[in-house]
């Protein structure tokens, strides 16, 4: 079964920094996209970066861009999302999640993503 589970979010202060780890098993990072969501109260789903191994290819949202980068480990069957410079708008529970391929192909869509651990809140104050 696919699994993953996100954690390490908290409380941080706008300017601060945080690193969320996504613990991920049965599956390869080779066949599947991998990917970070966050969603905020009152607010729609929001892919903030996505990425394949295969392809080495990124999304990075662009609220977040120069600020958020994601990162694998293969052998750990980890990956992680470093946040920097984060902002009181940066709120959110965020989600690691997981989309099959196909040959290749992967979308950003938060619906195109069925595997989905639970989520951790981080918290930016102001």
């Amino acid at each position: 079964d696919v699994q993953l589970q996100a954690s390490g979010g908290g409380l941080v202060q706008t300017g601060g920094s945080l690193r969320l780890s996504c613990a991920a098993s049965g599956f390869s990072f080779d066949d599947y996209a991998i990917g970070w969501f966050r969603e905020a109260p009152g607010k729609e789903r929001e892919a903030v970066v996505c990425y394949s191994t295969w392809d080495d290819n990124t999304y990075t949202a662009d609220s977040v861009e120069g600020r958020f980068t994601i990162s694998v480990d293969n052998a750990k069957n980890m990956h992680y999302l470093q946040m920097n410079a984060l902002k009181p708008e940066d709120t959110a529970v965020y989600y690691c999640a997981a989309q099959l391929m196909d040959r290749g192909s992967w979308f950003v869509g938060p619906n195109y993503w069925p595997f989905r651990g639970q989520g951790t809140l981080v918290t930016v104050s102001s």
